[in-house]
């Protein structure tokens, strides 16, 4: 079976680097090809990555706490590009402050993310959604 591509990154200007390998290594070791392009990316280099590889999903990572800034629009930008309906994920510390994260949550997936993680959740979490959301059998 074919395995389903995936982009992997570090939104705007953030250079935080040890989540971001745990997550390729997780996704890679999982059965998912990942295009990880690393640390301090654009909204641009994430849609460029995605066309050049027809990836199916892009997850976007922060951890500085701007994410919401550095997403605004995302979603839209996807759109224009023809990546219409790609799958969006976005995790980490996405917010300065404490927050209650359902709030979170919910002002990105208004923002068109599919789905959103909070700081500390497992990449066994994304995983499995990303299986769900991109119909993927389970390894047995």
């Amino acid at each position: 079976m074919e395995k389903k591509k995936l982009i992997l990154g570090v939104i705007g200007a953030d250079v935080h680097a040890v989540g971001n390998k745990i997550l390729c290594h997780a996704f890679t070791e999982a059965g998912f090809e990942v295009t990880n392009l690393g640390v301090m990316v654009s909204q641009e280099e994430f849609i460029e990555a995605a066309i050049e590889t027809a990836a199916e999903a892009i997850l976007v990572s922060s951890l500085y706490g701007h994410g919401e800034l550095d997403c605004r629009g995302f979603r839209d930008k996807c759109d224009e590009a023809g990546l219409k309906g790609i799958l969006i994920y976005v995790g980490g510390n996405l917010v300065v402050g404490k927050q209650d994260f359902e709030d979170v949550e919910k002002r990105f997936k208004a923002m068109g993310f599919d789905r959103v993680f909070g700081p500390g959740t497992s990449p066994e979490t994304a995983i499995k959604a990303l299986r769900e959301d991109l119909r993927v059998p389970a390894e047995s």
